[in-house]
């Protein structure tokens, strides 16, 4: 049986609030990856918020695309992971409150947002091109 995912699969796991892991390389070193929180609905673009300034926007300004995957660390263990071309927008207040309610409740993801109310972000969207995924079911772990 295989456990690769499924596209309806991936993209309903993905949409799923889990911490990702972003990745995008970077000469002559080992790719950066970081935790992130992100954003994605099936169909749509990976969504991420970062100040324009920090090292992975760098980054993903030089080389125009970045990884991110998400995963189950306990059984049954599932990943998916997105690869893409991005592109930048100025981040709004609804952008930053709607990323922290994803991963907050109500009041500490408001809490959160006022506290970078006065900070310059960015979101970067990345359109997924390749993928790839697993996913084990109960019945193969046995």
């Amino acid at each position: 049986m295989s456990s690769t995912m499924t596209a309806d699969e991936r993209e309903a796991f993905l949409a799923e609030p889990h911490v990702g892991v972003l990745a995008v390389e970077r000469s002559g070193r080992a790719p950066l990856t970081v935790p992130v929180w992100y954003d994605y609905e099936p169909g749509g673009s990976v969504a991420v918020l970062t100040s324009p300034d920090s090292v992975k926007a760098k980054l993903i300004r030089g080389v125009g695309r970045f990884t991110l995957i998400a995963q189950v660390a306990e059984p049954p263990y599932r990943y998916a992971a997105a690869d893409g071309p991005a592109a930048f927008d100025d981040a709004t207040y609804d952008d930053v409150l709607a990323m922290a309610e994803r991963y907050l409740p109500r009041e500490q993801a408001v809490g959160y947002a006022e506290s970078i109310r006065d900070e310059t972000n960015v979101l970067i969207r990345m359109t997924p091109q390749r993928w790839l995924s697993k996913g084990q079911s109960r019945l193969e772990l046995g």
